[in-house]
């Protein structure tokens, strides 16, 4: 449970939390009931505020909780948005009565969310969104269309912007909800990709409505409510690997071992869509081509990229770690996986020739690398596309002169858009 460098004076919170892990850890719990504990002990989630799952630790101590949980083999918090973006933007945004309603519920996984952020007509530009809310009493009525929506059809909960003000400029009207998914306003279809993967959906909403104590932060500042998701979305986090064994009693991890596959289900391409960059150079030896001059550069090349890349992962995560709150990692970590895997399909298409067009039992790996081919393209989009990646950098980071934008402080309404 020592990690080194660690001081003497978490020696007691080691102590503690031992002692607190022998009097309730219980495999038998369901995992409802396990979370619970650990969520009313405040070890959940250890560096936030003891009102809300939390401990208020320092970052070390939280870091030191987190790992020794882990290694006690103890069943973890839930993944997905929820606990990586939904809750995080609740605490920075959120009243009291919305984090009331639904941090802990988060934190237990007795509550799922998606993010119902980008549209048909507002990705790249996402201020420009027409998804539309309107305050009827008691509740907020919502109509239109969000698409790009991972687990939309099995979350209870949806993190919505929608525009509330159509007279003032495009950032200023926008309100972020939260939105429960189950009701009759609300139709969520699957989406199908060209990789044959069908991870997103698109969302319809019917006169949706949503609890006026509902709103994340304030009514029309959504924008800057959505700023911090995005911010915590373009951290630089590799996904752990699922285990492929478990313990094999428990209901506390059977359960946790179904809800970890179903939440992973939709991101099963995502190494492909990466570019598989760990296996150019065992590809280019199996092919015979490792030779071959232009195939060794462009594999140096893929390499080269791929080291910067995990560079900045490393960076970000020390960044992390000491509780920085997220910077421009984000976005140039971003780029950098974009880069990679354009440059690790371009070595793969070299290395196979026309078989990278091939799928089934005839595809180099089985159809690992044809799906690499197709998969690729998509991690410049997602996320935030690579050029308001520059963008950001450039006017946020670099200081650079805006891009050129002739609707800047017209009301939205006045802008041309599909509504």
């Amino acid at each position: 449970m020592t990690g080194p460098g660690e001081h003497d004076s978490l020696a007691p919170l080691r102590a503690e939390l031992q002692t607190w892990l022998g009097a309730n850890w219980d495999p038998d719990l369901s995992m409802l009931e396990w979370r619970t504990r650990l969520a009313d002990a405040g070890w959940a989630c250890p560096d936030w505020p003891r009102e809300w799952c939390g401990r208020g630790l320092p970052r070390d101590a939280a870091n030191l909780v987190r790992r020794a949980l882990a290694d006690a083999d103890v069943v973890g918090l839930p993944e997905g948005v929820g606990m990586r973006l939904v809750a995080p933007t609740i605490l920075e945004h959120g009243d009291h009565g919305v984090k009331e309603r639904f941090v802990r519920d988060t934190v237990t996984g007795a509550l799922s969310w998606c993010q119902l952020f980008s549209e048909p007509s507002a990705g790249s530009d996402l201020a420009g969104l027409i998804t539309h809310a309107r305050l009827d009493g008691d509740e907020w009525v919502v109509s239109g269309q969000k698409v790009w929506t991972t687990s939309a059809h099995h979350a209870d909960m949806g993190l919505l912007l929608a525009r509330s003000n159509w007279d003032v400029p495009k950032h200023q009207g926008i309100t972020c909800f939260a939105l429960p998914m189950h009701q009759s306003g609300v139709e969520v279809r699957p989406l199908r990709q060209m990789n044959g993967h069908s991870s997103f959906n698109e969302v319809f909403f019917d006169e949706a409505r949503i609890p006026a104590d509902h709103v994340i932060g304030e009514v029309n500042g959504g924008w800057q409510v959505a700023l911090t998701t995005l911010a915590y979305e373009r951290r630089v986090a590799p996904r752990e690997p699922l285990p492929t064994t478990l313990e094999p009693h428990g209901r506390a991890r059977r359960e946790a071992a179904e809800e970890a596959r179903v939440a992973r289900e939709p991101y099963r391409w995502y190494p492909q869509r990466a570019g598989r960059a760990d296996l150019v150079v065992a590809r280019a030896k199996q092919a015979g081509r490792d030779a071959v001059p232009l195939v060794r550069q462009s594999v140096a090349s893929v390499l080269v990229l791929d080291l910067v890349a995990n560079l900045t992962h490393q960076r970000a995560a020390a960044a992390r770690a000491l509780g920085r709150p997220p910077g421009p990692e984000g976005s140039i970590g971003k780029l950098a996986s974009s880069d990679v895997a354009r440059q690790a399909a371009r070595t793969h298409t070299l290395i196979g020739g026309s078989s990278v067009m091939l799928s089934g039992s005839d595809a180099p790996l089985g159809g690992v690398i044809t799906e690499v081919v197709v998969s690729v393209p998509a991690v410049s989009i997602a996320g935030g596309t690579d050029e308001i990646q520059r963008n950001i950098i450039g006017e946020r980071v670099l200081g650079l002169p805006h891009e050129p934008d002739d609707t800047r402080g017209l009301a939205f309404r006045e802008v041309r858009t599909s509504r």
